[in-house]
């Protein structure tokens, strides 16, 4: 079984949970691939499940994931209506943040996710999602502010990406919420501009 051959996501869990073995995936208790509309325009893209998320086996579903909710209902979008994914499908033990033989050993995961929901734009949350979507060791503060590309092997579609912190960051640094609002603000004009 081929991960290129694969069309939708149903798809792409079943190759996961039955071809993929590694370390991450023996101690996680669940997959946690993604979840919201595989038709939405814009995705959003986190860095890996936390330990709500990996009892739950959905993303976003802690303490981050309230406030992510509360920062897309301040620019008037509906959570159900998008889709919300991560790097890495497995919890790392303790939360600890993932290696990056783990972001490269599950990218074509993310990539494959990218190429089935076909958003026009990514939304990236965190230092680890920006480095590995944006393939840049550019630091978090540096990239955002602005729109970049996303482009993978497979998928020949060039997708407006834009860098923001992650919900899990902004509660325990609170004097960056005022950049993200920012962010989020950018994020709201792109959105009315291209109709999506």
């Amino acid at each position: 079984n081929n991960i290129k051959d694969i069309k939708n996501i149903k798809e792409l869990e079943i190759y996961i949970k039955e071809s993929i073995s590694c370390a991450l995936k023996k101690q996680a208790k669940s997959t946690v691939l993604g979840e919201g509309n595989i038709n939405s325009s814009i995705m959003f893209i986190g860095e890996a499940p936390g330990a709500e998320e990996d009892k739950l086996g959905k993303p976003f579903v802690g303490a981050a994931g309230q406030l992510l909710s509360k920062m897309l209902n301040s620019i008037d979008i509906d959570r159900k209506g998008i889709y919300i994914s991560n790097i890495l499908p497995w919890r790392p033990p303790n939360n600890r943040t993932p290696t990056n033989e783990e972001i490269i050993e599950c990218l074509p995961f993310i990539q494959k996710i990218v190429e089935i929901i076909s958003p026009k734009l990514i939304v990236l949350l965190g230092a680890t999602a920006s480095k590995a979507i944006l393939n840049s060791n550019v630091s978090i503060s540096n990239l955002r502010g602005k729109w970049h590309k996303y482009q993978s092997i497979n998928y020949n579609k060039k997708v407006d990406c834009l860098v923001t912190y992650h919900p899990a960051f902004l509660l325990r640094s609170p004097n960056f919420k005022k950049q993200s609002w920012e962010d989020l603000k950018m994020l709201k004009k792109k959105i009315e501009n291209e109709k999506l």
